[in-house]
């Protein structure tokens, strides 16, 4: 009986394990398949087309009156009288002030004495010379005196125009520094006078932008304390690029006239140039920067493909490639800083980057 008892544990023994190998093994997920794929990486894109594109830059530029000049006298003196016009509006010719002039006044008085008389004597001698009553070297003496005396009196009417100062040209009159009675030497300034009625504007162009800079171009400018924009003229360039600032100066004369534009005005100025009918563009958020040069992602059958650019001008939003792209090219926008090279990509949503 225990021999029985025995047989019939090993037989339930030998069944449980039978039982157990004959269960479904369980594999974790993936196994026996491979490594799992990476699905594509959805992105944003932009198709580049030719597009006009030109571009604009706004620089500093300063008012200036077509002339402009320091009153000077000629002459040391003292002024018995002074043009009292300050801030008006003066024609060419007016007289600003008068020195004192009474000893060359009385000079003058002397010499027409003298070549009154002098006159007299040569006209004498002028009759006894054709009888032979004289001789002509005596004739000619008496003729030289009777020029001589002319010659003084012309030098004394020049020293008496010297005593009046006038104006050089019809402008506004600034303030006056002087009162009547001062002594006055040719370094004293009596006045300034601004040819208002022609105003010019100068302004430097950065050293890139020379060669698109053309005599009748038109200018845009505005200054502080206005809204109103007002446009200019080109008239003239300097002759050579100012080294220290690698910029050029222009020069343009303003259009119309406004009597809130005052000389040596600030003035912000705007140049626009010549558009680009076939620029390549492409959003400034598609550009990746790199340690040497610039780089852009393309999208070809599905993958990512870095390629090198070269870049030009650009606006708030856009900016021109010279290099690297050609129309057609479906550059990525969204995701730069995620993708990898060769990595497939997919396209999410065109873009349209047009201003």
């Amino acid at each position: 009986m225990r021999i029985k008892k025995y047989s019939l544990i090993a037989l339930l023994v030998i069944t449980a394990a039978a039982c157990g190998d004959s269960k479904p093994k369980i594999q974790p997920p993936g196994a026996g398949s491979g490594p799992a794929k990476t699905p594509p990486m959805r992105v944003d894109v932009y198709v580049v087309k030719p597009e006009s594109f030109g571009e604009s830059i706004e620089v500093p530029g300063n008012i200036l009156a077509n002339e402009v000049t320091e009153i000077h006298p000629e002459v040391s003196g003292r002024i018995v009288y002074l043009n009292q016009s300050e801030g008006k509006f003066i024609s060419k010719g007016t007289l600003m002030a008068k020195l004192y002039d009474g000893d060359l006044q009385a000079q003058l008085k002397k010499l027409q004495v003298q070549l009154a008389l002098a006159k007299k004597t040569e006209e004498r001698q002028s009759q006894l010379l054709k009888i032979q009553g004289i001789s002509q070297q005596d004739y000619d003496i008496s003729l030289l005196q009777v020029n001589n005396l002319n010659a003084d009196i012309g030098i004394i009417q020049t020293s008496i125009a010297k005593t009046e100062v006038r104006a050089p040209f019809s402008g506004k009159l600034g303030l006056r520094n002087i009162s009547t009675g001062a002594y006055v030497t040719p370094a004293s300034v009596i006045a300034v006078v601004n040819q208002t009625d022609i105003l010019k504007l100068d302004f430097s162009v950065p050293e890139k932008y020379t060669s698109q800079i053309k005599i009748g171009q038109l200018v845009s400018f505005s200054f502080e304390g206005a809204d109103k924009t007002h446009r200019a003229k080109i008239i003239a360039t300097e002759s050579n690029v100012t080294e220290n600032t690698r910029s050029l100066l222009a020069r343009a004369q303003v259009i119309g006239k406004d009597i809130t534009l005052l000389p040596g005005a600030f003035a912000k100025v705007k140049l626009e140039f010549s558009p680009d009918p076939n620029a390549l563009l492409i959003p400034t958020q598609a550009v990746l920067p790199q340690a040497r040069g610039k780089k852009a992602v393309l999208v070809k059958n599905g993958i990512a493909a870095f390629t090198d650019i070269t870049t030009g001008i650009r606006d708030s939003s856009r900016i021109q490639i010279l290099d690297g792209l050609k129309t057609g090219d479906t550059v990525v926008v969204t995701g730069l800083l995620s993708i990898r090279p060769d990595a497939p990509v997919q396209v999410g949503k065109i873009i349209n980057n047009k201003k």
